[in-house]
């Protein structure tokens, strides 16, 4: 009797998900992930992924994966403080956070971990948390997991900010956190005036850069790098996941004693398996091939350039930006999903964003352009993208 009530409940909530043009179906892949892939459906330009620098098979990632499996192993069947740790963890840890221009860097198995991590265990019932309104879900879970008091500014809205940070002016400690990229928009925080108004307010500021890290800054160092602030950025947060390789994992990066108390007490750190070598293994050499070379940042950010510029040629409204995330804007939710189905019968693989991963009557697609990208590629995607507009009626 439970079950059946449980199965009839279920099914109402999904006929309300499909009535209100929400259902999601994935899109199975039957080759590695790249600029073109293969699909059960047929070849696709792939504008989905977040492989920013096409490293998710590249030759040199896939090799560092297979060393890491063949000399230490599948998996670790344990939490790092047990016997989880491997000396490839430890040297991971020290890549990134050099990377970066931090003293240490603590692993999770991704950057939500990492953000639920740092949220969750370093602010105290006496202090304050202060939040951008449009930060990435792992932010907000690790703020509701928070015992801090919790303060939220409009979105980029740096007068806002200041107020909140005023109402937070009887906290022992004030930590303002935002994405360094908010991945919906493709657009950057104003970090600059964000760490300048924390300066005023004896505030600490901490960035969640995964879709900035390998994308954007010097050498592809992020966020926080592009605007010079790494030594006013107390704590980043970031994935490999993203442009690092495409694998899996999450770090954060920050002053040792910072990064030893996440170490003692986060609990997505004690409670969860350690990254498998193969993982280790993959990012590492990923990280290393950016270092080696940072011309791919350049290429990457030539892509973008090109295609920003052709797709607000053929008449799209694209919310304006350098990153690689280019949303563009439809605003209806059913006609977001047609738009998406005619991109992808002309051979181009999108996805059409709609609520509840964004507000209701703000849906639309988001493309997302990789280095592994060809100049063909994307001009084929933007022709597949004028023919659709004009199907559906969006575009003259």
């Amino acid at each position: 009797m439970a079950e059946s009530t449980l199965t009839r409940l279920l099914e109402e909530r999904l006929e309300q998900i499909r009535g209100e043009s929400r259902y999601k179906r994935e899109v199975v892949i039957t080759t590695p992930q790249s600029g073109r892939v293969d699909t059960e459906s047929g070849p696709l330009i792939n504008l989905c992924a977040n492989n920013y620098l096409g490293l998710a098979a590249h030759p040199a990632v896939v090799k560092g994966a297979h060393r890491a499996l063949d000399e230490r192993g599948a998996g670790m069947a344990s939490v790092r403080f047990i016997c989880g740790t491997q000396d490839a963890h430890r040297d991971l840890e020290q890549a990134i956070a050099d990377f970066l221009g931090y003293e240490d860097a603590i692993l999770y198995t991704s950057c939500f971990d990492a953000n639920v991590g740092v949220l969750a265990t370093l602010p105290t019932a006496d202090d304050a948390i202060v939040s951008d309104a449009l930060n990435h879900a792992s932010i907000i879970d690790g703020i509701r997991l928070s015992k801090a008091r919790r303060h939220v500014y409009r979105h980029s809205d740096i007068g806002d900010l200041e107020e909140q940070l005023r109402q937070a002016g009887d906290a022992r400690l004030r930590l303002v956190v935002t994405d360094g990229v908010f991945s919906m928009e493709g657009e950057l925080a104003r970090l600059d005036e964000i760490v300048a108004l924390a300066r005023e307010h004896d505030a600490f500021v901490m960035v969640d850069d995964s879709h900035g890290v390998g994308v954007v800054g010097p050498g592809g160092r992020g966020t926080v790098a592009r605007f010079g602030l790494a030594a006013d950025v107390v704590v980043q947060t970031g994935t490999f996941g993203k442009a690092l390789g495409g694998c899996a994992g999450g770090y954060a990066v920050g002053p040792r004693p910072l990064i030893d108390v996440l170490r003692q007490e986060s609990r997505p750190y004690l409670f969860s398996n350690a990254l498998p070598p193969a993982v280790v293994g993959a990012a590492e050499a990923a990280l290393a091939l950016l270092e080696r070379q940072p011309q791919l940042v350049d290429h990457l950010a030539g892509n973008t350039e090109w295609f920003r510029a052709e797709i607000v040629r053929a008449g799209f409204d694209v919310v304006p930006g350098e990153h690689p995330i280019v949303a563009i804007m439809v605003g209806d939710e059913g006609r977001a999903l047609e738009l998406a189905s005619e991109i992808r019968a002309n051979g181009v693989m999108v996805v059409a964003f709609t609520f509840p991963v964004v507000p209701v009557g703000q849906a639309r697609i988001r493309v997302q352009i990789s280095a592994a990208h060809t100049r063909d590629d994307l001009e084929r995607a933007v022709e597949a993208f004028a023919l659709a507009g004009s199907k559906v009626g969006l575009t003259a």
